[in-house]
């Protein structure tokens, strides 16, 4: 059985960051029989100086971008179709507000820490994309661990101290540093990086010519 390890650069405020693990995940289970896959995500934040925390999405993203509000819209509606397809929920994606993700990262952080890391950011995903709640606020946060029957006190301890503070900055700059600016980011075996949310099939290739390359 061949082992493959996947970093996995990516932000909880990037719909493409959802779809490109779940498209990762369907490439995944194509190979399992003959690959054994562990994967690791790490921190990347779309707003880290916090600006413009609260306001409604679709004008925040059309001043970045330089596009207009129904051009963004008719992007995210072709997103909302691809996650669907994907089994995932965006039904809110254009109802969320900007926010800042620092502290959800440092909760994925802890929550690797049970064994249940994944989990975390799927239920994160769920909250922003699939009911537009804000994720920079400590009691959503805690209601998706709730919900995955971690330890809420534990948690909340997280939440109201420092910690996992610097190994999230240790993420961030060190994928900075390697030149990632851009997110999803897919590191195979620690030397091999795939960008963007790529179809499945152009993952199992990927993939399959990267172990052979090792």
């Amino acid at each position: 059985m061949n082992k493959m390890h996947i970093d996995i650069v990516s932000d909880i405020a990037c719909p493409w960051c959802a779809i490109g693990y779940a498209r990762l995940k369907l490439a995944m289970e194509q190979l399992s029989t003959n690959y054994e896959f562990t994967v690791q995500w790490h921190a990347f934040e779309l707003n880290p100086d916090k600006s413009g925390d609260g306001e409604p999405i679709l004008p925040a993203l059309a001043r970045k971008y330089g596009r207009s509000e129904e051009e963004l819209r008719v992007t995210q509606d072709q997103m909302m179709t691809i996650a669907k397809g994907l089994g995932l929920n965006f039904e809110k994606i254009q109802e969320r507000l900007v926010c800042n993700t620092f502290d959800a990262h440092r909760l994925v952080k802890w929550a690797g820490e049970q064994g249940c890391q994944t989990e975390l950011k799927h239920a994160l995903f769920e909250a922003y994309f699939g009911r537009a709640e804000n994720v920079a606020e400590h009691d959503v946060l805690l209601e998706c661990v709730d919900a995955l029957g971690l330890d809420v006190k534990k948690a909340r301890d997280v939440l109201n101290s420092d910690q996992y503070a610097v190994a999230v900055r240790k993420d961030e700059a060190t994928y900075q540093k390697a030149g990632v600016s851009a997110v999803p980011a897919f590191i195979v075996n620690g030397k091999y990086l795939i960008s963007g949310a790529q179809e499945p099939d152009t993952l199992v290739q990927a993939l399959q010519e990267m172990a052979e390359s090792d």
